[in-house]
């Protein structure tokens, strides 16, 4: 099937669940929950100071969704427009709990440590002081074991926030760059750097991970 075939039944798909949807069909509403909640619960968690308090603003957010499908308009993805009222409605919690996330600026922080590479001082400046490991040799089982996985978490907990719910949401939970920018009112370039930014740190974790 071609691109633009898929395109078409995928649209047509989601305007057969938004009737079913809007007709009151529990089934499809339980399918749309099923299908979302761990996405959405993983980018609440960013706004707020508990999961406890993340599961309560995925529930508002659903009675948002039900409260505004006659509204619903399929500018977007049925996706994007869920994730966009979640977020609306993590930032309002969080602000209340002084938890509010900038996304509007980004500052000049580097995507790679600075000590990284030789100084001024070196024969050669900007040079790479040891080259990242080659983890093409590593075997398979040694990148996907606990231990590396918990690495990867760690790190990513440890990224600023705007960081981490890009790439929460690109990498883990596997959101396009659209979806992103409409879900977070970012543009694509500030994905594109917040994204590059959180990639460079985790690497770095990894990297002192396997190679000390």
């Amino acid at each position: 099937m071609t691109e633009a075939g898929l395109r078409d039944r995928t649209t047509a798909a989601e305007g057969e669940l938004i009737a079913r949807l809007r007709a009151g069909d529990e089934r499809a509403f339980e399918a749309l929950v099923e299908r979302h909640y761990p996405t959405m619960l993983a980018v609440a968690r960013h706004y707020v100071s508990s999961r406890a308090v993340a599961e309560e603003v995925v529930q508002e957010a659903w009675l948002g969704v039900l409260n505004g499908l006659d509204r619903f308009e399929a500018r977007s993805s049925l996706r994007t427009w869920i994730l966009r009222i979640l977020v609306n409605t993590a930032k309002t919690r969080g602000v209340r709990e002084a938890r509010s996330v900038p996304f509007t600026s980004l500052g000049p922080e580097p995507a790679v440590e600075p000590d990284r590479f030789r100084n001024g001082d070196d024969p050669f400046p900007g040079h790479w002081r040891a080259y990242p490991g080659n983890w093409q040799r590593l075997p398979h089982e040694v990148l996907t074991d606990r231990e590396t996985l918990d690495v990867v978490i760690a790190a990513i907990h440890q990224l600023p926030a705007p960081q981490r719910i890009v790439i929460t949401m690109r990498d883990i939970q596997g959101c396009d760059p659209a979806e992103v920018c409409e879900a977070l009112d970012v543009s694509e370039g500030n994905q594109r750097v917040l994204l590059h930014r959180a990639r460079s740190k985790v690497r770095g974790a990894l990297e002192r991970h396997f190679d000390g």
